[in-house]
Formats: structure tokens, C-alpha cells, sequence
């Protein structure tokens, strides 16, 4: 039966790579302390036999430090080979410890990686709370590890009496024969023993890894949600993605049209600024029955490249800040003005049509109905 998520979806989708990695940086990987068991022991077994082949004078080195003379003071003898016990058993702790410490670091490499975690060693209240202790100790996963011990001492029991029943016609005629038929007995069952013991370890290693790692697998599943979730924080929301595209391409589009427009700023009738924080290039044609046209407009930077065109096109720059700020908030690039600017942006074209013409005119005030009167964030101004 698969698990559940906490929204109630079932745990039925493999784990992704990104939560497989997240509880590496938790601690969290595949380990089994029954191959750790079986590699540790079969290296020790190894690393004992090479040493009683390769090596027999250290043993016979030890066994002198306990041979006593006679001649010899017992705190004489005993203050002569202290520092030679002490080197010997560094010795013999580096020689036999160093292998098996290396083939441990080598299963959980094999098993589940090594890693580094400061957070599974962190300290957390719930490891010393004793209520949590007794969950844990009757937790279905603590019955499950009692079982599997029982099993293995088990099984190990069998292999062990196994081979000693087939040994037991030799055991028997023990005390009938002699000393070396005795110790060629021995020589045989003990490496059958201890030989049968390693491959049930192997056995019940395998399968504990096999296990360990489904286990593991099985609560670093994900529910469909969980993978929408997941994906979400990598890479973003669906509707966040294909709304940041729309602007993207909204700015795109704008940017173009921007440049589009300043090439036409010299074909602009006027260009109406704020002084310079606005400007919007308006065209008309005298005699058209239609609206005065935006051919461009911009705020900041694109204000002064609209201006720098306009003096470089001989096109007559007006200022008039609540005029400039009320057609930039209440038009658009390549469309009419507002019919409630008609008569302000009447004013200044009439105006500068008298100018163009050579007439000596006065400026004119020009006058912003008060319900378009902006401020420079395009706020409407109070009264």
C-alpha cells in the first residue's frame, strides 16, 4: 500500500533527483548494518590469517615478552620490555585496525556514498525526549528490526549445526584418537565453520541491502502534488513563466516601437514637454478633419532623445508641463490625442502655426482640464 503525502495524495511517483539530493544533505542514505557486519569480519578474518602466514615471528616475538628467566628480576624484565609492548601493540592495532577500517569506509561508499551532514548530527529535542524514545522503541519499523535479528540468529544457528553434524562422526572418535588427528579435525571444522558463517553473513547482507534500499526508496516517494510543488520552486510556476514571457515580449514590442517612433519625430508638428522629465511629438495636417496623432513620446532619457530629434529636425519644441504630462498619461504611440485636450493642443498648434509662418505672437497660456491635471507619477492633482 503506498504511502501518503500530508495533502492525502498517495506517495506512488520515484523520488526526483533534486529530493534524493536534499536528504543527502540531511544525512539521509542508503546504509545496512548487516554489510558492515559481514565486510568487517571477513576482513578481519583475512588480515588474521595473512598475518599468521605471512608474519609468524611477531607472535613469537610477543610470546617472549612472558617468557621469565630465572636470572631475571620480574621489574627488571617487566621495565626492559614496557616500551617494546607498547610499539608492538601500536603495531599490531595499526596492522590489523587499519584494513578493517578501510573496508568499512569502502561498504558505505558502495552502499550509500559518503557524505558530510551537520545537520544529522544538529542537535534536536525530539533525540533526548523520552516520549519520542518510546515511539521509536515500538514503532512497527523496531519490530520489523527485532524480527530480521531473530532471523539471522536463526539462520546462522543452522548453518553453525549444520556443519558441525557433518563433522560429527570425526568429533565423536575424539577421545579414541590421537592429539594430531585431533588438531587435523580442528583444522578442518573450524575454517568449514567460520567459512559456512561467512556466507550466511553474505546472504543475510545482501538481502538487508536489498531491503534497505527499497525501504529507502519507498519513503523518498512523491505524490503528484509533491512533483507540482517541486516543480514550482525550480522552475517557476506555469502562470508566472508564461506571464513573465508575455512582458518580456510586451517590453519587446514596446522597445521596438519606441525606436520606430523617434525615427518620425521629425516629421512631428510640435513636441510638447515638461521640460524635459516629458515630451510627446504630436503631427496634424491642417485642413484633416482628424484628431492631432501621437507620433512619440517617453519619459527620462527617451524625453531628451525626443527633444535632441526634434532640434535636430528644426521641429518646434513647446514647453507646458501639465499639457505634456496629460497627454503622456491619456495617449498612445499612433493614436489620437483625448477629446478633452482638443482645445489645449488647438492653442499651441495655432500658435506655432503663426510662428512657422513668421508672425511675432505672444506665447499663450494654455489651459489643462482640471480632471487631467497629472503629477509627474501620474497622480491626479488635487484643486
Amino acid at each position: 500500500m503506498a504511502e501518503e503525502s500530508q495533502d492525502g495524495q498517495e506517495k506512488t511517483e520515484e523520488p526526483s533527483q533534486r529530493k534524493l539530493d536534499k536528504a543527502r544533505e540531511d544525512g539521509k542514505v542508503v546504509t545496512s548494518k548487516e554489510m558492515f557486519v559481514f565486510t568487517s569480519l571477513a576482513a578481519g578474518l583475512i588480515n588474521g590469517l595473512a598475518i599468521m602466514a605471512f608474519g609468524p615471528q611477531p607472535l613469537v616475538n610477543w610470546g617472549d615478552l612472558f617468557t621469565l628467566d630465572a636470572k631475571t628480576h620480574i621489574d627488571s624484565l617487566i621495565m626492559a620490555h614496557m616500551d617494546y609492548a607498547l610499539w608492538f601493540l601500536i603495531q599490531g592495532t595499526v596492522i590489523f585496525g587499519l584494513p578493517i577500517m578501510l573496508v568499512t569506509i569502502l561498504t558505505q561508499f558502495g552502499v550509500g556514498g559518503i557524505i558530510f551532514a551537520p545537520k544529522a548530527v544538529s542537535f534536536k529535542g525530539s533525540r533526548i525526549n523520552p516520549l519520542s524514545g518510546l515511539k521509536r522503541m515500538f514503532s512497527l519499523k523496531s519490530l520489523v528490526e527485532l524480527g530480521k535479528s531473530i532471523l539471522k540468529v536463526v539462520f546462522l544457528f543452522g548453518i553453525g549445526f549444520v556443519v558441525i553434524v557433518y563433522f560429527m562422526p570425526g568429533i565423536i572418535w575424539f577421545p579414541n584418537g590421537t592429539m594430531a588427528n585431533a588438531l587435523n579435525m580442528m583444522t578442518s571444522l573450524i575454517p568449514a565453520l567460520i567459512g559456512g558463517l561467512l556466507v550466511g553473513l553474505l546472504v543475510i547482507a545482501v538481502l538487508d541491502f536489498a531491503w534497505q534500499r527499497y525501504d529507502f526508496m519507498k519513503q523518498m516517494r512523491m505524490s503528484r502534488q509533491d512533483q507540482k510543488d517541486e516543480f514550482k520552486q525550480t522552475e517557476g510556476s506555469p502562470e508566472v513563466k508564461a506571464k513573465i514571457r508575455r512582458m518580456q515580449m510586451e517590453a519587446s514590442a514596446n522597445a521596438s516601437k519606441q525606436r520606430e517612433a523617434l525615427d518620425q519625430v521629425g516629421e512631428a508638428t510640435a513636441v510638447i514637454t515638461n521640460p524635459t522629465h516629458f515630451a510627446v511629438a504630436l503631427k496634424y495636417e491642417v485642413g484633416s478633419a482628424g484628431a492631432p496623432t501621437v507620433l512619440a513620446m517617453g519619459r527620462g532619457v527617451l524625453a531628451e532623445q525626443i527633444i535632441e530629434r526634434a532640434n535636430n529636425a528644426e521641429v518646434t519644441v513647446f514647453q507646458s508641463p501639465l499639457l505634456a504630462r496629460a497627454l503622456f498619461f491619456t495617449s498612445e504611440i499612433g493614436g489620437e490625442i483625448s477629446e478633452a485636450l482638443y482645445n489645449a493642443v488647438a492653442v499651441v498648434l495655432a500658435y506655432i502655426y503663426r510662428v512657422d509662418q513668421g508672425d511675432v505672437a505672444e506665447r499663450p497660456s494654455v489651459d489643462v482640464p482640471r480632471d487631467l491635471r497629472f503629477s509627474e507619477n501620474g497622480q491626479l492633482l488635487e484643486e
